[in-house]
């Protein structure tokens, strides 16, 4: 008893020292970067929900991550912009209050900054702790440990896990909901459904592409149910008529998670909108989604004998005016708006090119660049043991209808985390909306608790009995000599694992590992939140100063504000306004991702203009050799 004792009090020290680890890292990074693109908009829209009560900023993310980043805001002393033309009359002003709340309401930007990261941080240690617990209920205590140390210390969690984004967010809440769903189909009782509906509505609540767990629901559904009434020995019949009454009577679960889920988004969606002015927020959704539902310039009629796309943004419209259904329609409108926005795109650079349509490989592309060699070592053997175990299974006498079932009965979980990966990498590979690895983020931690059960199960030794006590004893000490060594081999390279994210520090959005030609030189294959997201302007700030430099051209890409950090030292330039030494400025800074968005290669159809190619720039230097660096995203050049 008291070494059992012992060995679960020692996993939970490892697990402690883990998570602390990992905290003490994100805070680490946090504490030396400026804010990125995104917080501009998230940070000042989660002040506006939690002090004003208004949701009239950043409609499309859900609000439960800003919320939280702006709780301790309360704590102190700020000044909002509520009397601003672009807080009281512009169409989500989130860009322009962001840039006023933060940096010219006489607020310390710093201190708000490093204040509502603290949420998120938050977050993504209970994400760590999630996969500790699930990995635990399938594979025990210690194996649990690998999955939770490559979630803890992945360099992608890493970075996204101390901004205020939702992208570690909708990873938490993916899991979370796949986790309570799959305990509600083992076991139906109306606690598990209570929670499975209330894991659904944090879902919604913490990133709007979790409507995607509607479909991955109803195919579980589908398919348990179906193993369920065909596994029964009797008649044809008798079987679909097993498979129509499980059908509706999980139908009614389905549903009733689905209420439950959305109650909790209304609840959460009414405080946030009581400031909200009626009229206003008919009139921000009247003109969002003005174009919803067209194509090619076109918006068609809504039509009640011909319904459309159109017919959600009417539907939603006039929700907005009621006071009773207002709060689900502002949840609405950002499941409308992200429709819209994963439908048209966005202008990236990725492998030499330049383009606004996407490209079907980028996330498989990006991922084998971004995720550490030593996992994708680990990631890719665990594929290749399912591959040679499912091959194996093909010499079994059974019948193919019933290893499949026997399956989906005894690995349940593993089912849906591989049914979520699919669906999830589907619906990523076919969008245009390719902006960062931080899209797949969701899949990853379950692709690390997959991988381990796989190769726990390849660590196993059976040991044959049936010789002499001599050959028995060998077999044993062989047995325990295998056993160790795979189990050296495992520990290896989740030490290189940790090894890499220590390495990666305090620069974790952007590391590359080697196989891309490492962190130095990740940019030259895929830019974006991938790479530059506007983090290293504190560090640009410190350059200057300790190399007295008077004045630089910045062509800035993120959510810091030059003026703010430099003052008059910053000069705000494009490639348009010509070479900076024209106007005796000899110092030049670009945030990588403008760089490569402006001489990387047009893809075919995307259109850019000369003037936006920095052809100045191209014959005074060569871009890819700066003098120095701001971190790893700014590059700077010597005019001489």
């Amino acid at each position: 008893m008291r070494i059992t004792k012992l060995f679960t009090s020692a996993q939970y020290i490892i697990l402690a020292i883990i998570l602390a680890t990992s905290f003490v890292l994100m805070y680490s990074a946090s504490q030396q970067e400026s804010a990125i693109m995104d917080e501009l908009a998230h940070i000042p829209a989660g002040y506006g929900y939690v002090a004003e009560l208004d949701a009239r900023l950043n409609p499309e993310h859900p609000p439960l991550v800003k919320i939280i980043a702006a709780l301790p805001l309360t704590l102190l002393e700020l000044t909002f912009p509520t009397d601003s033309p672009a807080w009281q009359d512009e169409i989500n002003g989130q860009w322009v209050t962001g840039a006023q709340f933060l940096y010219e309401s006489g607020n310390d930007a710093d201190q708000i900054i490093q204040w509502s990261r603290l949420g998120p941080m938050l977050l993504t240690i209970l994400l760590s702790l999630l996969v500790f617990f699930w990995s635990r209920s399938l594979m025990g205590s210690w194996w649990a440990l690998i999955p939770t140390t490559l979630t803890a210390f992945s360099p992608s969690i890493l970075a996204h896990g101390h901004y205020v984004t939702t992208d570690i967010g909708a990873s938490l809440g993916f899991i979370l909901a796949i986790y309570y769903f799959g305990r509600f189909m083992m076991h139906s009782t109306k606690k598990n459904l209570v929670y499975a509906g209330i894991a659904y509505g944090i879902a919604q609540l913490l990133k709007f592409s979790a409507i995607l767990l509607i479909p991955l629901f109803v195919f579980l559904i589908v398919v348990f149910i179906f193993v369920k009434a065909f596994n029964h020995r009797v008649s044809l019949l008798a079987k679909l008529k097993h498979f129509i009454q499980y059908g509706f009577q999980y139908a009614s679960y389905l549903a009733g998670i689905f209420v439950i889920g959305y109650l909790l988004v209304y609840l959460v969606y009414i405080p946030i909108t009581i400031n909200y002015p009626v009229e206003k927020q008919v009139a921000d959704t009247t003109t969002i989604l003005t174009s919803f539902g067209g194509e090619n310039g076109v918006i068609p009629p809504c039509e009640i004998t011909k319904p459309n796309m159109r017919c959600l943004a009417h539907l939603d419209i006039e929700m907005a005016k009621h006071s009773i259904t207002r709060p689900f329609a502002q949840y609405t409108l950002g499941v409308l708006m992200v429709i819209q926005r994963a439908s048209g795109g966005n202008t990236g650079y990725f492998l030499g090119e330049v383009s606004n349509t996407g490209w079907w490989y980028y996330f498989p592309v990006v991922f084998f660049y971004k995720e550490p060699i030593p996992s994708l070592i680990l990631l890719g053997f665990a594929l290749l043991l399912g591959i040679w175990t499912f091959l194996k299974k093909f010499r079994s006498p059974s019948s193919l209808k019933e290893r499949f079932f026997t399956y989906v009965n005894l690995n349940f979980a593993e089912f849906s985390m591989l049914s979520f990966i699919i669906l999830y990498w589907a619906y990523s590979m076919k969008s245009p909306l390719n902006i960062g690895i931080r899209h797949v983020l969701p899949t990853i931690p379950l692709m690390y608790i997959l991988a381990a059960g796989r190769i726990k199960q390849w660590t196993r030794q059976e040991f044959d009995f049936s010789h002499g006590l001599l050959r028995n004893l060998f077999v044993v000490i062989i047995g325990i000599v295998k056993s160790s060594f795979k189990a050296a081999i495992i520990l290896f390279f989740v030490v290189w694992y940790i090894a890499e994210a220590f390495l990666a520090g305090p620069y974790f959005i952007s590391y590359f590992n080697e196989f891309a030609g490492g962190t130095a030189s990740g940019y030259q294959k895929v830019t974006d939140s991938n790479y530059d997201w506007g983090q290293d302007l504190k560090r640009l700030d410190t350059f200057v100063e300790e190399n007295n430099i008077d004045r630089i051209a910045i062509n800035y890409f993120g959510g810091g504000s030059p003026r703010y950090y430099l003052g008059d030292k910053a000069v705000d330039w494009n490639s348009t306004m010509g070479n900076p030494k024209q106007e005796g400025i000899e110092w030049f800074a670009i945030s990588v991702n403008n760089l490569q968005s402006a001489i990387g290669n047009p893809r075919a159809g995307f259109e850019r203009k000369p003037e936006d190619e920095y052809l100045w720039l191209l014959k005074e230097k060569d871009p890819h050799t700066p003098n120095a660096r701001a971190g790893t995203s700014i590059f700077i050049y010597h005019l001489k």
